[in-house]
Order: C-alpha cells, then sequence, then structure tokens
C-alpha cells in the first residue's frame, strides 16, 4: 500500500498516524512510573532533600551567612517534622511521587515521538535544525528542573515553615503538603523555563516581537522582583539569586524574537 502525502492527509488521518507514537509514549510513561514507584527511597530522599540542613543550597547559604554575617540567610536550619493524616495518605503520596517522575522522564520521550511523527515532512535542513530545537527544549527543561530544585524549593520551604501569622499556632505540616509544594515548583520552573521556545513560536507567527518585549522590560522586571520577595527570605541577596536566572531568561528570549 502506498502512503499517502503527508499535506494531503485529513486531521483525522493525521491522529491516526500519531496514534501509535502516543501509545508507545504511554507504555514508556507507565513503565516509567512502575520503576519510579520500586525506587522510592533515593527519590524520597531526593525530594526531602530542600528542607534538610545537609542539603547543598542549605549549607551553601550557611556558609555564604557565616562570610557575611548576615543571620536570615541560614536557611532550614531547624528540622521540620512532616506528619501523615489519613490511613491511605503515604500510599497516595508513593504513588503521586512516581507519577511526578514519571512524567518528567516522559517529556523527552514525547518529544523524540513528535518529531518522528513531523520527519517525513522535513527537509534535510529542517531535520537537522529540528533535532537541536528538541535538544534545545530539553536543555531549558533541565535547567528549570534544576532552578526549582535546587533554588526555589529551598527558599520556599525556609519561609513557608518558618512563617508565622500567629505565636498560637503552630506549623503542623503534612507530608503530601510539601511534596506538592516541592513537586510542582519543580514542574512550574520546568515550563518557566521554556519561555524562550514559547517566544520563537510566537515570534515567527507575529504575535510577540522583540520590540514589545524590549518596552515592557521595566515592567517584567518589577514583576520578577515582586515574585521573588514573596517566595525567598527578607533579604537583598536571596532576591537577586532568584531574579538573576529569571531576567536572564527574559533577555534571551528577546534575543530570540530579533531572529
Amino acid at each position: 500500500m502506498e502512503s499517502k502525502d503527508v499535506n494531503n492527509m485529513t486531521f483525522f488521518e493525521h491522529l491516526d498516524a500519531l496514534r501509535p507514537g502516543l501509545i508507545r509514549a504511554i507504555v514508556v510513561m507507565i513503565v516509567a512510573m512502575v520503576v519510579a514507584f520500586i525506587f522510592k527511597d533515593p527519590i524520597m530522599d531526593t525530594v526531602m532533600g530542600p528542607k534538610s540542613a545537609d542539603f547543598v543550597t542549605n549549607r551553601a547559604m550557611y556558609n555564604l551567612a557565616e562570610h557575611t554575617g548576615s543571620e536570615v540567610l541560614k536557611i532550614n536550619q531547624a528540622p521540620v517534622t512532616l506528619i501523615n493524616t489519613s490511613m491511605a495518605g503515604q500510599f497516595n503520596m508513593h504513588m503521586m511521587m512516581a507519577l511526578y517522575v514519571a512524567l518528567i522522564l516522559a517529556i523527552p520521550y514525547l518529544l523524540f515521538e513528535l518529531w518522528l511523527f513531523v520527519l517525513p515532512a522535513l527537509s534535510k535542513s529542517e531535520r537537522r535544525s529540528s533535532i537541536l530545537f528538541i535538544l534545545y527544549i530539553v536543555i531549558c527543561m533541565a535547567l528549570g528542573i534544576a532552578f526549582g530544585y535546587f533554588i526555589l524549593s529551598p527558599l520556599s520551604v525556609n519561609f513557608l515553615t518558618g512563617y508565622r501569622v500567629s505565636a498560637d499556632i503552630t506549623n503542623m505540616i503534612d507530608v503530601s503538603s510539601y511534596i506538592s509544594l516541592v513537586a510542582n515548583l519543580v514542574l512550574v520552573c520546568a515550563l518557566i523555563f521554556e519561555l524562550p521556545v514559547a517566544v520563537h513560536f510566537l515570534s515567527k507567527t507575529g504575535l510577540i516581537t522583540a520590540t514589545f518585549m524590549k518596552k515592557y522590560r521595566r515592567h517584567a522586571v518589577v514583576v520578577l522582583a515582586i515574585g521573588a520577595a514573596i517566595i525567598t527570605p527578607p533579604d537583598i541577596i536571596s532576591m537577586i539569586l532568584v531574579i538573576i536566572p529569571l531576567y536572564l531568561l527574559y533577555e534571551m528570549s528577546i534575543l530570540i524574537a530579533r531572529k
């Protein structure tokens, strides 16, 4: 049977052609979830890291505090006890963590399947460019995950566990709440760091321009500063640690929009 020209295929024929790749991606995600479920100990140790005084970021901030004399930089030094309040809470938490890990691991493979789907319609030069583009997406996602885990998570955990609206209220933090915070921060940062990719597409369609982004640069800085002030301890150094990567990301997006 002769294969149809991809340019002449209907919408439902495209969906039918994409279905095997989606099925394979789902299988990969299920396998990744099973593997993550089995290796729960190293995964849970990783997730619990940001609240520990021995965590790499917390140690670095502590050493910085020793050199600068700023006690506020000593984050997550007090032990944080997590509790479970439901019968199936720990099992549900285990399943939730396996799902988060599977999502992160399956995204690169899903991109690979999408690349295979569009491959027949690409020229040789476009194929080379598309490989670099997918690699760029994965790198941006990895940087976002690292930023969310090593920077935002410990700062947010320190702020939220130490925040007191009243001395009469004691924080008893449920483990699922803690895990949701860390996992959501990591996933959100992974998406935020895809901003240059989104800008690339939007600039190609004319919906956004470098001139527009330059015009509202000051507004963007104000938004970044407000966000950093909310999630970091009340000191300028912590704010800078958050603002600089996000601002560089914005400037990178401006450069991409120019092309």
